[in-house]
């Protein structure tokens, strides 16, 4: 359907400039009822979709500050492929204190969703040391070679506790002020080993050599796997190392 379904909003819906949402996704800006939000249109299932919001609102009502989906005119979360959602306003983390404070942000996400079911059509990367796809994942795509490291730094996750993990605290999907961490963009958020979120500059979760050492390269692997095969991936493989 396309942005039309914006309508579904009200009367006093209206886009006003594209944003940076990355591959699968047009967002942009918009106007709801007065109030700056911002809308995402992509082609993810109604399931998968419902899972997402069914997540930042509950994130939301714990005092994560997420963005918040707005309903539509009879109350769904989202309409044909289209999520409407509040602005999270700030910048990006620039100091060591500014990644701690994430990183405490972090394992509160962690801490929020023990138990929480898998993302629909997801796989988390210890299920990949037996399963081929997930998703955005095809390790049939990858080298063999490739896809043997990553399965060996997963291996070191085995046996852990899943939550929920954003899955890519990059500086551009984190918004801080003095009041707040922001978590934007959710796109890449399922089940897994926190682990995988807490791989941060300067280790500022202040993980032990060890611990770090598993983090980083479990998190490089995944983001390998994950945008298998443009440059990041390949810069990211490189970082994993042999078996």
């Amino acid at each position: 359907m396309g942005w039309e379904a914006l309508e579904q909003w009200g009367d006093d819906v209206a886009r006003v400039e594209p944003l940076a949402g990355g591959v699968a996704n047009d967002v942009w800006s918009v106007r709801v009822n007065g109030q700056l939000a911002v809308g995402r249109l992509g082609r993810r299932s109604d399931a998968d979709l419902a899972w997402e919001t069914r997540l930042l609102r509950h994130l939301d009502g714990e005092g994560l500050t997420v963005p918040v989906p707005i309903p539509t005119v009879d109350g769904r979360l989202f309409a044909d492929g289209l999520v409407v959602m509040t602005y999270v306003d700030g910048g990006p983390p620039e100091t060591q204190a500014d990644w701690r404070r994430v990183a405490g942000t972090l394992r509160e996400l962690h801490r929020l969703t023990r138990g929480w079911p898998q993302r629909p059509g997801w796989r988390s990367s210890t299920d990949l040391l037996h399963a081929e796809t997930g998703t955005k994942i095809d390790l049939g795509a990858m080298p063999a070679e490739g896809v043997a490291r990553c399965r060996a730094a997963w291996a070191r996750l085995a046996g852990r506790e899943t939550r929920v993990v954003h899955g890519d605290p990059n500086p551009g999907n984190i918004r801080m002020t003095a009041n707040h961490v922001g978590l934007i963009d959710w796109d890449e958020a399922h089940v897994d080993v926190p682990d995988l979120d807490l791989a941060l500059p300067d280790n500022a979760a202040g993980l032990d050599d060890g611990a770090y050492d598993v983090a980083a390269q479990a998190s490089a692997a995944w983001e390998a796997a994950v945008c298998w095969e443009d440059e990041y991936a390949i810069k990211r493989l490189a970082e994993v190392r042999p078996v």
